[in-house]
Parts: structure tokens; sequence; C-alpha cells
């Protein structure tokens, strides 16, 4: 047994400077590149893959289309090619079948100091070809061990590689690599691989030395580390201990173990992240008392019986009832409203605001731009009628005796719905009795903006969250685990389904013909190009290529033209001018994604759809097909497009589901890259597991943390103790438990 002095090296808050193989300056560096600061930052650092390093091959069988390789050979001479940025170090490799190049483009003094001629190295990469000749650029490489040492030298080399590998190429060397593992602390056949940085492998710490670093964290773990989940939950689904993932996730011990290690620790990420939520939850329902709203009121009556300009669909009577519950209930509502573009959100906003208004309080509606807000207040006020409802807009614009109007009457309670943009969240913007909050596209305004809002009343106003990007369950399950969430699932009577046509951006002739038959029939056309940030100088320049190219095909035609780097006043302008019908085809970038409703522009052709991901060329599609006419959606594409971008067109020609589509947007581009989520609160990192592929973990995780805030959230039950001392942890730590709740 090791000595008691260990311990504390088994604390997960222990800096890692004082981990075997770290020190001051590796510590620094892991700190910077990774934000590894302590132990337990760093055994939950885990492999991104796994590799079997079982199997050597010969060098005269590899070529450069194979992956990774495993090599035994040696360093036969150096050789420095090349000056300033493109100099290089190779080294001339053989095992006595063949011979390679191993390169290296940064690191060359930490190659020339480390690596020896002469002597047998395992290396480990993937071959390429470069010039006719296999090089393996930036090798993980280690000295084969003592005995292998002993019997590889000179003459014999060739002689030895024949006697390990026979005749028949790549072969299973399990007692050479056990012999070799067990010198660095690992004993198994399937390696770690963990994702480190260029500036990390240029400092000679690439992932066989986060690796050997983990193997020595392991080395001093001389107990059983304790457990972090209730044992009824390890239990009920069979999981292995703690100890034992933790262990098994890094260096497994058989393809079993691994699975076991990768399941417990994907639930407990997962659960821990459900158990904030639930509790702030929770916490929040018992704390934060609502307003109580008892009545539906004579608006919202007179509106329904004699304004109502269509028969609602049932999905848009459930919400309103969902909504109307929660609203009388004495409880703060928060809600999150999710319907595709076109379904029916606005008039859902207004009936609920009618009731709040019935009720004696005042409403407020919250778009991300002042076009936006414009078009909320002319739809209010149209489907409003003559009914006595005093909406008024507040933005940016509005300025002078107007503003100073609208706050006096607002304070005074004369203003039943304020509609704006964040201007409304100003200090001076005061209100009677704040009733209703509706915040539309609510991904495109931060918390904190959000949360100003219900600050200004002593008892916090319901909330109405919208969103017209459809969220996959999974993901609203870990986004807005707090909110109870309301979904638009059908489309208003008389909606025809947007036709989407993938068409090659060689046959632009009968592109402009079906476009011109369209305008002939007196309809409107978007034509909208990428604008990627890393070269908006480049795709703006397409832009305007565009815009002279459509100009030319239609002379007869007024043409708008909006992009990122008009003024706010000049973007509006050339929208107004699109949607009053003086311009008949707008040619813009991705800022028309959340604009104008125009229902009589009938075709929207997104130019290089092959650079878009799925829930973004469905919004720029949600811009058409608002009107009673057939609309279409023509994603032009170069003719070479990968598998993977094939398929992501065909989704889009497939379905107008914008569920379905953020679902295979989710498994095939991940929640980080989702539209929309980075700025909706996915401010954190998943460790191991993953949104897409373990929603079934993810129910299995929140059923049971809502079993323990249901049954424990005073924290009374010795039961549970386990799970709240290990939230509290978890809270002290690196991850911004902030945004996840």
């Amino acid at each position: 047994m090791r000595g008691d002095n260990l311990v504390p090296l088994l604390k997960f808050d222990q800096d890692i400077k004082f981990i075997q193989g770290v020190g001051p300056n590796r510590a620094d560096l892991l700190n910077k590149e990774l934000d590894i600061k302590t132990v337990g930052d760093l055994l939950g650092y885990y492999p991104y893959k796994y590799i079997d390093r079982t199997k050597f091959y010969r060098i005269s069988e590899i070529n450069g289309n194979m992956p990774y390789v495993q090599l035994v050979g040696q360093i036969l001479s150096f050789e420095e090619v090349g000056e300033g940025r493109g100099r290089r170090m190779v080294a001339h490799f053989s095992d006595g079948t063949g011979f390679i190049d191993l390169v290296w483009f940064q690191g060359l003094r930490y190659v020339m100091q480390n690596y020896q001629v002469r002597v047998p190295y395992v290396v480990f990469g993937k071959p390429q070809v470069f010039k006719g000749r296999i090089n393996v650029a930036h090798p993980e490489m280690e000295k084969a061990d003592a005995t292998l040492a002993a019997q590889v030298g000179g003459a014999r080399f060739q002689n030895y590689q024949q006697q390990l590998f026979g005749e028949e190429g790549a072969e299973d060397v399990r007692p050479v690599m056990n012999a070799m593992a067990a010198t660095s602390g690992q004993n198994s056949s399937l390696r770690p691989a963990y994702n480190t940085s260029e500036r990390m492998k240029k400092r000679g710490l690439n992932s066989n030395a986060v690796s050997k670093i983990m193997g020595n964290v392991m080395k001093m773990m001389d107990r059983e580390l304790p457990e972090t989940l209730p044992a009824f939950i390890i239990n009920r689904y069979g999981f292995i201990s703690y100890d034992q993932a933790l262990r098994n996730i890094h260096f497994p011990s058989n393809p079993d173990m691994l699975r076991k290690a990768q399941a417990r620790l994907k639930f407990e990420e997962l659960f821990y992240v459900q158990m904030n939520i639930l509790k702030y939850t929770k916490e929040r329902s018992r704390k934060i008392r609502g307003i109580p709203m008892p009545h539906v009121g004579e608006p919202f009556n007179t509106f329904f019986y004699h304004h109502l300009p269509f028969k609602l669909t049932n999905a848009q009577k459930r919400v309103i009832r969902e909504v109307r519950e929660d609203m009388k209930s004495g409880k703060q509502m928060n809600r999150l409203l999710q319907g595709d573009v076109g379904s029916g959100k606005t008039m859902v906003a207004l009936m609920c605001m009618l009731i709040a208004i019935g009720n004696g309080f005042q409403s407020c509606i919250m778009a991300p731009t002042e076009i936006l807000a414009e078009q909320h207040l002319a739809t209010i006020q149209s489907l409003l009628g003559d009914m006595s409802v005093r909406v008024e807009l507040l933005t940016g614009s509005v300025k002078g005796k107007k503003r100073e109007t609208i706050l006096n009457d607002l304070l005074n309670g004369q203003i039943d719905i304020l509609v704006g943009t964040h201007a409304v969240i100003e200090d001076k913007v005061v209100f009677s009795k704040l009733g209703l909050v509706i915040i539309d596209e609510q991904h495109r305004f931060g918390v904190a903006q959000r949360a100003k809002l219900w600050l200004k009343n002593e008892v916090a106003p319901h909330v109405l969250v919208m969103t017209a990007t459809p969220i996959p369950r999974t993901l609203a399950m870990t986004l807005y685990g707090d909110l109870d969430v309301s979904i638009i699932d059908e489309l208003p009577p008389g909606r025809k389904p947007v036709q989407t046509i993938h068409q090659f951006d060689t046959h632009r002739k009968s592109l402009y013909q079906r476009i011109r038959k369209e305008i002939e029939l007196g309809r409107q056309v978007y034509f909208v190009y990428p604008l990627i940030q890393e070269s908006e100088k480049i795709d703006l320049k397409n832009l305007e290529e565009g815009y002279v190219n459509i100009c030319r095909e239609f002379p007869d035609c007024k043409v708008s033209k909006v992009h990122g780097k008009l003024k706010q006043a000049e973007k509006d302008a050339e929208m107004q001018r699109f949607a009053s019908g003086e311009t008949q085809i707008m040619v813009a970038t991705t800022v028309i994604e959340v604009g104008v409703n125009v229902p009589n522009a009938s075709v929207m052709v997104i130019e290089n759809a092959e650079r878009f991901g799925l829930s973004q060329l469905h919004q720029l599609r949600g811009r058409v097909g608002r009107g009673a006419d057939q609309s279409y959606c023509i994603l032009v594409t170069k003719y070479q497009l990968t598998t993977e971008t094939r398929k992501r067109i065909q989704i889009m020609v497939d379905s107008n589901d914008g569920f379905e589509i953020a679902e295979q947007d989710l498994k095939l581009r991940g929640p980080g890259d989702l539209e929309g989520t980075q700025q909706s609160g996915m401010a954190f990192d998943l460790r191991i597991a993953n949104i897409a592929r373990d929603g079934i973990i993810l129910q299995m995780a929140r059923d049971a943390a809502q079993e323990i805030v249901d049954n424990d959230i005073d924290q009374h039950n010795p039961n549970y103790a386990v799970v709240w001392n290990h939230l509290k942890e978890l809270r002290k730590s690196q991850i911004n438990w902030g945004a996840i709740s």
C-alpha cells in the first residue's frame, strides 16, 4: 500500500502541477489551452477515441490511402528541409522492409533533442503521399521497451521484423504491447487518444504525453473513489461504480468495460445537468408567486366571437388552453412556445395578451428588430380592428414628444399592449401593471436582457417565450428544461406547403424562366446569398455580382438589395420597398431570415445552398408560402457535393416539417452548431454525452432527477445526500451552470 503522503493528490481540487510529468510549465499550458487546472479537470478530460494498438504493419505494405497505422522501426538519419515557414524536419525511417519519412513542421528542436538514430521506436500516425514518397506528419512516437531494445539491433533488425510479423503483415502482438503498456501504467490494447492543440503539440504535449500523465494520476489513485450516484440509481440501471467508470474511460481493460464506463458517465453528466435545471425550476415555482388571472375577460371574448378572421387550428386552441391554465394558477407562467414559420404564433400571443388585459394588466411583446416589431404592431392592430385596446410601438426610432407621451401613458396604465425592441427594457420604461411578457425569437436576446423585463414588477409577470426555430425534444430538455413547452404543429387553413426544388448552378436558363413566369403572375422573388463571417468580403462580392446579374437578366424589374454592411435605416427602407411591392426582386444575405412578412413573395432562391445548415435553410424557406399561392424554394448548388451535403439537401426537398428537419440537423451537426442554440443558452460543453445520440439516456437521467426533486427538494432524505453534495461541488466547478438553467 502506498503511503498516506499521496492522499492529498487524490483530491479533485488539487493543482495539476504536482502530478508527475506536469510541473509548472505544462500546468500553465494545460490551463491556457484546455482550461485544465485541477486533478478533477484532468480526469474529466475524456479521450475522444480509442485506438487498437495490437496491430503492427510493415512499411512495404502501407499506402497513402490507409487509416492510422502502427510500425516498429528505426530512424536512419535526419534531414532539415526548406526555409522560413516552409522549414521542416524529416526523419528517414525503416523497418527493414521499406522506407518512409517522418515529418515535423513544428517543434523541430524538441525532435532533435528527444529522438535518436538507430534506436527502435513504435511509430503511430496517418500515412500520406507527397511527391511520390510515403510520409507520416507529426507521428506519435515512443521507444520500444528494454526487452525489445535488446532484441533489436543492426543486422538482426530484419530478422526480428520477420520474427514479429511473419509473412502475413499485420499481426496480433498483444504480448509485446502488454509489455510496453505495463511500463507506462497502461494495461489495455485499447489506447486512449486525447484532443490536443497545435501549441501543445509544438511543446511536446501531444496525445501520448497526456496519456502518460493520465497514467501517472491512475497510479496515485491507490484507493477507490467515492460514489457520486445514489445506490438505488446504480442498482436500477446496473451501472458500474464511479471508480471503475473513471479508470476504464481512460484505460479500458476491455471493450465491454469501455461501453459500461461510457454509459455510466454519460448518464451521470446528463443526470446532474437535469438535477440543476429541475431543482432551480422547483425552487423558483415555490418562491416566486405569479399574478393570478382568474378571468378570460371581455376583450378576449369580444375578439373571439366578433374579430377572429379565421378558425383557429386545434394546435392553437390547445396552446391557448395551456397558457390559460398557467395564468389562472397563481404561479408565474414560464412557457416556451415553439411553432414553425407561419403557424400562427402571433395570433396565440395576441389572444393571451387579451386575457391579461381582461384581468386589468398590461402586456408587452419584444421583437429582435425594428422591422419585426413594426410588423407585429401592424398585424395586431389589423386583427383588433375597432376594439378599444390601445397598442403602441416603442423602438429606438421613436423619439421626442411621441416617446415622452408613450412613456407617460404606459406609467399611467393607458396603454394596454406595448410592442417594441430591446428599447422596452430601458430603465426609463416603467409599466403601471405589467402582467404578461412575450419574447419573440428569444435566442436573439441575452438572459440578462430578458430578466430586466420581469424585474419591472414587484410580482413577476407571466412569461411566454416564442421561437420559430424548431428545437428537437432532447435539446429542448437541456436548453429550456426550466420552461414548460407548447408546440403549434399545424399550419392555418389555406396555406399550401412550399415546394422545394434542388437545382445545379449550371442550369441557370431554366431557373430564370421559372422566375419570369412567377413575376409575370404578379409575384415577388427572393435571391439569398450566404454570408459567412470568415470570408465576408468574398461573399459580399458574390452578392454584388449576383445583384448585377439579376438586374441584367430581369431589366423590366426593380430590385432591392439588403446585406449586413448597410445601416439599419437603409436595410429597413429596402425591406419596406419590397414589402410594399415597389420592387419585385430582393437580393439579400441571411439578414432576411427574420424579417418582413410578404405574402406576395412566392419564390425563394438560395444560392450556394450547400453552405447553409438545415435549420437555416428551413428558416429562409419560411419567408415564402405566406399567401394562398403555391410557393417554391429553389436550392441552387454546385454539381460536385459531398455525400453528407447531398443528404442534407435531400432532407430539405423531402420534408417541410421543421421538427423533423431540426432532429436531422442535430444528428448531422451536433447541438453546438445548430442555428440559434449557442445564443440561446448552450454555453456549456458536454464532456462525454451527445444529445443527438443519447436521447434515451437523457430521458432516463431526467426521470431519475425528477424523482429526487419531487421527493426531496428540502434535502432531508439521507438516501439522496450524495446527490445534493455532489451537485454543490459541481456548481463550484468551471461549468457555466447558470447558462444551463
